[in-house]
């Protein structure tokens, strides 16, 4: 037997033993992929055995090439593949989708050899590009290979994706996408045609391969020519699903099945086998570079003027990355509103312009998060929700991420409600374990900015279009889940709550009040989540009356997380929600805060009537 044959033969059996695995823990689970597993483990076998640069002992160094398993169904391949290395036993592998269990239906970090959560198909690819970039930024020689399921081709983040890598030039990239023709309901929309994919994909600057995913050495092969491109390269594999078991391969209605014979489906495919692989090391060893971080050098603006907190963002996140080496910026194509262009114009090699893609910009951010980089990402507010699920997911794998929305709420005026974030701090809140920030003037926005470089899981800073009155030193510091009084008197007959563009209305309002001999407590609440809930509680107790003030809709923002902090925790309290209840129009600012019942005008009368 030539060296060749005995190569393909090696991957051909390992094949079947990660089908084989793939079988058994789903049927042991009761539920679980292992048709879509089975299509895809002649492919997998041949890069774990083969083209696969990896220390499953330091899952973390920077040279270890990175797999991604888009099509997180196929979870049974993967934890099959990691006892044919030797990562888990079979012990292990068999509490596949049982309670407590790290081997979930769809992959998470839970296990160290998993960087990022996968399974809302379609986003594998995107973060791919930021873990390929974020070696190429590292000078890591690691590759980053991402299997692919030919049904999430349909998904528009896949696309962005594409686009993104032929842009960024992309050649430790590879997508392996398993053509596998059948998908949850039916056949996909080109079935077996590698070509068309190959043409589609090929027109966004792609190196593409078409091969039989079930051939040893066409997989082998592929996988060489992909390691030697200056572009990024897409295997189209044809496969059958179900592969080997005659019941199973090629047949409709078993997507998300176990099978229905198990035991005599693992008969037919060889029975168990125990066979080990010696993956090949990472192509450095070399550990993560320490770069020692500085003292951020904040902004400082003067308290009187005016300034957008846009603009407080801008110039803290500059000083930021004169600070700290380890920041990168991915912007959404509007950095000259955002402010990151000031970031980019300092330091060009660590920002990356994912155009008008929000999901691959928040897929970007995923990727390089992962490899050790902290990842500010920027847009309007409004554009956020495309690459909502995207952020939900992220959370789902405790990610690190820093996400900036601007041009929050009506204030930002005439440009109408389909630029206008209304929807954000809702969204955010939802979100696992995250951090919703909301400044009022450009130093608090400086201050937080820094904080978020430090913080964990998702953290999301609301920042405004219009210019606010700078009302904090520059040296002042704002804790998450602090807030501060700004008005407060032991004679107060009601608290008024705000963030962003609302406190300096409140504050107006609250002189007002006092000069009609109605005097209130204003408190700005720039941490919406945590929220200072003791602070709110107290001032609710003291004074009996709450009002909430937001340029957002009256859902899921600033007056429900009071409300929920308030609610059967002080007795006898009266509450009132100000918010954005009618869908605005063009109008200026100013117009739009009055036209929305939220400008200090509002206030009084909203106070008049809660105190009477």
């Amino acid at each position: 037997m030539s060296l060749i044959e005995e190569r393909t033969s090696d991957i051909a059996e390992l094949g079947q033993q990660l089908r084989v695995d793939a079988v058994r823990a789903s049927a042991r689970a009761g539920s679980g992929h292992p048709t879509s597993s089975m299509s895809a483990a002649d492919l997998m076998a041949g890069l774990l055995a083969g083209h696969l640069h990896y220390d499953f002992d330091r899952p973390h160094l920077p040279g270890n090439d990175r797999l991604v398993f888009s099509k997180g169904h196929a979870s049974p391949l993967l934890y099959a593949m990691l006892r044919a290395a030797g990562a888990i036993d079979e012990e292990h592998l068999l509490t596949y989708r049982r309670l407590g269990s790290d081997l979930e239906g769809h992959p998470t970090p839970r296990l160290p050899w998993v960087d990022v959560a996968t399974g809302s198909l379609g986003q594998g690819l995107p973060i791919g590009v930021g873990m390929a970039l974020g070696a190429r930024l590292s000078g890591s020689p690691a590759h980053v290979w991402v299997l692919c399921g030919d049904g999430e081709i349909a998904e528009g983040s896949m696309w962005e994706a594409f686009a993104a890598a032929a842009d960024f030039g992309l050649g430790n990239l590879c997508a392996i996408v398993d053509v596998n023709r059948l998908g949850q309901t039916g056949p996909t929309r080109y079935e077996w045609d590698t070509g068309a994919y190959a043409a589609q994909i090929g027109g966004f600057g792609w190196h593409t391969i078409e091969i039989d995913g079930h051939d040893p050495e066409q997989i082998d092969q592929a996988y060489a020519e992909a390691e030697r491109q200056d572009s990024p390269t897409a295997i189209l594999a044809k496969t059958r699903k179900g592969r080997g078991v005659a019941a199973a391969e090629d047949k409709e209605g078993l997507h998300g099945k176990p099978l229905d014979e198990p035991e005599k489906a693992v008969v037919e495919l060889g029975g168990v086998r125990e066979a080990r692989v010696r993956v090949n090391p990472p192509r450095s060893s070399e550990p993560r570079r320490s770069q020692p971080s500085l003292p951020v050098e904040r902004p400082s603006f003067p308290v009187g003027s005016d300034a957008a907190t846009r603009d407080g963002f801008g110039a803290a996140l500059e000083a930021l990355g004169d600070a700290n080496p380890d920041v990168v910026v991915v912007d959404g194509e509007v950095a000259d509103s955002t402010r990151t262009a000031a970031f980019r114009k300092a330091f060009p090699n660590r920002f990356f312009e994912c155009y008008i893609a929000e999901q691959q910009m928040i897929g970007a951010a995923v990727g390089l998060q992962s490899q050790g980089w902290i990842p500010y990402a920027a847009t309007f507010a409004a554009f956020l929700t495309r690459a909502h699920d995207f952020l939900r997911m992220a959370a789902i794998g405790g990610a690190d991420l820093r996400v900036v929305g601007s041009h929050a709420g009506v204030s930002i005026g005439a440009d109408g409600p389909s630029q206008m974030g209304l929807e954000d701090l809702a969204m955010f809140r939802a979100l696992w374990r995250s951090v919703v920030l909301y400044p009022c003037d450009a130093n608090q926005c400086a201050h937080l900015t820094a904080t978020m470089a430090d913080l964990p899981g998702i953290s999301y800073l609301r920042t405004t279009r219009a210019e606010t009155p700078v009302i904090y030193r520059g040296d002042e510091l704002f804790p998450v889940g602090g807030s501060r009084t700004l008005v407060g008197s032991a004679h107060d007959r009601a608290v008024i709550v705000a963030a962003g563009i609302t406190v300096s209305e409140s504050l107006s309002a609250a002189e007002r009040l006092a000069s009609e001999g109605l005097p209130v407590r204003v408190i700005d609440a720039y941490s919406v989540k945590p929220l200072d809930a003791a602070a709110i509680r107290q001032a609710a107790a003291d004074t009996g009356r709450v009002l909430t003030v937001e340029d957002h809709w009256p859902v899921g923002g600033l007056g429900d997380a009071v409300l929920d902090a308030v609610a059967g925790q002080i007795p006898d309290v009266r509450f009132h929600k100000l918010a954005v209840r009618g869908m605005p129009g063009s109008a200026g600012p100013a117009e739009q805060l009055a036209a929305a019942g939220i400008d200090a005008a509002a206030i009084v009368r909203a106070t008049q009537r809660l105190v009477a």
